[in-house]
């Protein structure tokens, strides 16, 4: 069984470090680890805890609610997102800690959004520019998975797949009934089989409440441990307030408020946020200074904009005999059919279909929403929780300017002002929930089911401080440097200009391996110079966690020595 240290390395109060930063999430776990083993000092400040897996976690729905970042934030608008569980994470490791771990990666049309299909807007750059690190992070979580998953750049997995649950099976055979293709198995970053000092999977089904055994992958402890080892500190109960501008329009450094709520001043060469696609914005719009107004990075009027969410409806389904919906990983089988544009249709972009596991509490509340079920009436579907089927919609909802984040006048409880998430759907976006969401039901059906309900809701967040290559239309660039500032960078799910219809956490680890090599390339530049470098990073295979390549229950026939020898030639 892993056993994760706490901070071991202090810095001095008031000795500056070369990258500060903000949020220990998804990005910033793979940020801290890959800068730290190349020999910078960093440090992590994270709002939340440092988790012991061992005392903090449990098997128990309504513990499961400290992992989520529930502090107060307003939401607005003509479809408002509901925050808090669900969309993010407070403590080391972030929303991964909390993640269903499903790990797709974006198909290479995301990439070229308004060239292939007219709608929304174009990444700086290409799949190809992070396959590599696709890739390696498949790696270093691992994911298990099929041997070869059709759709957007075809591939395969190293790791074998999990078993099949009911659900997955209801999955299968209703796709397979309408003639739909079908993935089994993954890819999840959920250990199939024991890796390096983490345990398999038990099947036990509390996968997105901290998962206790540690077989499903998070930064906390993918990440984060090699981190502390290589010399980072991670501060916790840290709530950073404002970044502070130095001189020579370069930031030196970020006021936080410790975990007695004294207000503290770090000072960095560079500056990292990962706070995701609220707190992001959020920190850049509450650092407004005489010099920028509007907020840090903000000349464009674009921080804040162009918050998205992707559809995430619920279809449950009751069957004649038992599913048990808790025996499986929630992440392990899922078709990506509709996922590109059809002209056949009257809606741009499209959909995933994945299983979902939900435990009793998750399954009442959304069996209230899509039922109106209430007293004797909610107790008697509760009663009948074993013959139930939860399949998901994960449909991808457009960029629009009027989607944002603002401040709001109420203040937390370190006197910040709080966000405030303006949220609309447009035409396209109702049209492909409606399809979506009758294609579900309709796979429902066809598996076997005698009665379907549906609850609208959202999943992942991501946007509001977008990358382009144009700074009148975006805040960072390809590499996640702000355009108006050279030593503040933002790496987290708030720099996607668009988002696709796959879960967002692995391309958010990704991008953050990529920005991490664009950096130690760059070395002193990045904190001296105001010269930009857009050459594409070479990925540094030296950099992963201790244990990717060495151990673990590889597929056979498709041997770990084989790709990493293949990422090598590669470097």
């Amino acid at each position: 069984m892993q056993k994760i240290s706490p901070a071991i390395r202090r810095f001095a109060p008031g000795e500056e470090v070369d990258y500060l930063i903000v949020g220990v999430g998804s990005a910033g776990g793979v940020l801290l680890q890959r800068l730290a083993r190349a020999g910078f000092r960093v440090i992590g400040l994270e709002a939340g805890p440092f988790w012991d897996t061992e005392k903090d976690w449990y098997s128990d729905e309504i513990g499961a609610q400290r992992l989520y970042w529930q502090d107060l934030r307003i939401t607005g608008g003509t479809d408002p997102l509901a925050l808090g569980a669900n969309n993010s994470g407070k403590g080391v490791g972030g929303g991964s800690v909390h993640w269903a771990a499903f790990t797709p990666r974006l198909h290479p049309s995301d990439f070229r959004v308004h060239s292939l299909d007219g709608v929304a807007v174009d990444w700086p750059m290409r799949y190809e520019d992070l396959k590599p690190y696709y890739e390696l992070l498949e790696l270093e979580m691992p994911v298990s998975g099929p041997a070869w998953f059709p759709w957007g750049d075809p591939h395969g997995y190293a790791y074998g797949p999990h078993p099949l649950g009911e659900v997955g099976n209801v999955l299968v055979r209703g796709c397979t009934r309408l003639g739909i293709r079908v993935c089994a198995g993954g890819p999840v970053a959920i250990n199939a089989g024991s890796h390096d000092d983490r345990p398999h999977c038990i099947y036990r089904g509390f996968c997105i409440q901290g998962c206790k055994v540690g077989a499903k992958a998070s930064t906390l402890i993918t990440h984060v441990p090699d981190a502390l080892r290589s010399g980072a500190e991670i501060r916790d109960y840290s709530m950073a307030s404002r970044i502070a501008l130095g001189p020579n329009n370069r930031v030196d450094g970020v006021f936080y408020f410790d975990r007695d709520g004294r207000e503290q001043f770090q000072k960095a060469r560079a500056v990292i946020v990962c706070g995701y696609a609220i707190e992001t914005p959020r920190l850049l719009l509450n650092s407004a200074c005489p010099e920028y107004p509007m907020g840090l990075a903000n000349s464009s009027d674009t921080v804040g904009r162009y918050l998205m969410a992707q559809a995430g409806n619920v279809i449950l389904g009751r069957f004649p005999g038992l599913v048990r919906m808790y025996k499986a990983p929630p992440a392990h089988a899922l078709t990506e059919e509709f996922y590109e544009t059809d002209p056949k249709r009257d809606f741009a972009r499209g959909f995933a279909i994945q299983t979902v596991g939900p435990l009793p509490i998750a399954f009442g509340k959304q069996i209230m929403a899509a039922m109106g079920a209430w007293g004797w009436g909610l107790r008697r579907v509760m009663m009948d929780y074993n013959h139930w089927c939860a399949l998901a919609l994960l449909g991808e909802i457009l960029p629009w300017h009027s989607n944002r984040v603002t401040l709001a006048k109420e203040r937390d409880q370190f006197g910040i002002p709080v966000a405030y998430a303006h949220f609309n759907l447009y035409d396209n976006d109702k049209k492909m929930i409606k399809f979506g969401r009758e294609k579900v039901m309709e796979v429902m059906s066809a598996a076997g089911a005698e009665q379907v309900v549906q609850e609208q809701r959202y999943a992942h967040l991501v946007g509001a401080a977008r990358m382009g290559s144009d700074p009148a239309t975006s805040v960072v660039d390809k590499f996640g440097r702000t355009h108006d500032i050279a030593n503040l960078f933002i790496c987290d799910g708030s720099v996607m200009p668009t988002q696709g219809s796959a879960n967002p956490g692995l391309t958010i680890q990704a991008l953050a391996a990529r920005t991490a090599d664009y950096l130690i390339t760059q070395g002193e530049n990045v904190f001296r110079s105001d010269h930009r470098d857009l050459t594409e990073p070479t990925p540094r295979v030296e950099l992963s966690p201790p244990g990717t390549f060495r151990k673990g229950i590889p597929r056979p026939g498709t041997g770990w020595i084989f790709r990493r020898r293949a990422l090598q030639a590669k470097a």
